[in-house]
C-alpha cells in the first residue's frame, strides 16, 4: 500500500520562490508531501498568486488584524488546523514565531536558512559571509524552535564563494542550492526518515539525490564528498 501524502502547508511573507520550488516538487504523484495551503502574514505577498493560480488553498492573516504577536500566531494555528496541515514549511516566513506555536508543532515545523548553520544566523547572511571572508556559504533546512535559526539541522547544501562575488551573485548562487535542498528535506521529513527526537535529528535509512555543483549533506553514501575538489573552487 502506498503511503498517504502529508498535508503540508506553507509560510510565506514574500516572492515565494521556495515555496514554488516545493511545489514543483509536489506535483510529482511519487512525492511524499501534498501542499495544501500556503499561509502569508502579507496580503501583498507575490506568492499567494502564484499559489493560488497552482489551486492551492491560500489565506491571509495580517499582522495588523490582531493586537498582539500571542493573538496573530493563535490566528496562524487555526488557520493550520483548518487546513488539516501535517507538515509545517517556513519559506521565507519573516517573523519570529511564539513559543507556543513553535512547542504545538515542534517536530512538524521545518525552515530553510540561507547560510550553513549555526554560522550566520539572523537576516543579512550574504553580505555577512562576503565580510567575513568565508570561501564556504550555503543554506541549511532544520526543525524550528523556539530560538531563532536555531533547531536540529535536517540537511545543508554548500557553494562556493567566489572571489568576484559580489552580494547578487552570492545570494542566486545559494538561491539555486535552496531549490533543490528543500524538496529533498521535505522528503526526508514527510517519508519520516528525518525526525526530530530528543533534540536531535534522527535519520532512517535513505538514499537522497545530489545536485551539481553543490556538496549536500546527508547524501548518497556512494558518493563521499570530496572536500578537496571543493577548495579548488577557491583561492
Amino acid at each position: 500500500m502506498t503511503q498517504a501524502s502529508k498535508r503540508t502547508v506553507i509560510l510565506i511573507s514574500g516572492r515565494g520562490s521556495n515555496m514554488a520550488a516545493l511545489i514543483d516538487a509536489a506535483d510529482d504523484s511519487a512525492f511524499p508531501a501534498e501542499i495544501v495551503g500556503v499561509i502569508s502574514d502579507k496580503a501583498g505577498a507575490g506568492g499567494l498568486g502564484l499559489a493560488a493560480s497552482k489551486g492551492i488553498a491560500t489565506r491571509v492573516v495580517s499582522r495588523g488584524d490582531f493586537p498582539s504577536k500571542e493573538e496573530h500566531d493563535a490566528a496562524i494555528d487555526a488557520t493550520l488546523v483548518e487546513l488539516g496541515a501535517e507538515i509545517v514549511c517556513l519559506a521565507g516566513y519573516m517573523r519570529l514565531l511564539t513559543t507556543g506555536l513553535v512547542e504545538k508543532w515542534q517536530g512538524r515545523m521545518i525552515n530553510i536558512h540561507p547560510a550553513l548553520l549555526p554560522l550566520l544566523k539572523g537576516l543579512d547572511t550574504h553580505q555577512r559571509a562576503l565580510d567575513a571572508g568565508l570561501r564556504i556559504h550555503g543554506c541549511t533546512v532544520h526543525f524550528v524552535t523556539a530560538a531563532m535559526d536555531d533547531g536540529p539541522i535536517i540537511a545543508q547544501s554548500a557553494v562556493p564563494v567566489l572571489i568576484d562575488d559580489d552580494e547578487r551573485t552570492l545570494s542566486a548562487r545559494v538561491l539555486g542550492a535552496e531549490h533543490a535542498l528543500y524538496p529533498m528535506a521535505l522528503r526526508l521529513v514527510a517519508e519520516g526518515k528525518a525526525r526530530m527526537e530528543g533534540g536531535r535529528t534522527v535519520f532512517a535509512d535513505f538514499e537522497s539525490p545530489s545536485h551539481n555543483g553543490l556538496v549536500t549533506s546527508p547524501g548518497p553514501s556512494s558518493e563521499p564528498v570530496d572536500l578537496e575538489a571543493l577548495a579548488r573552487f577557491t583561492p
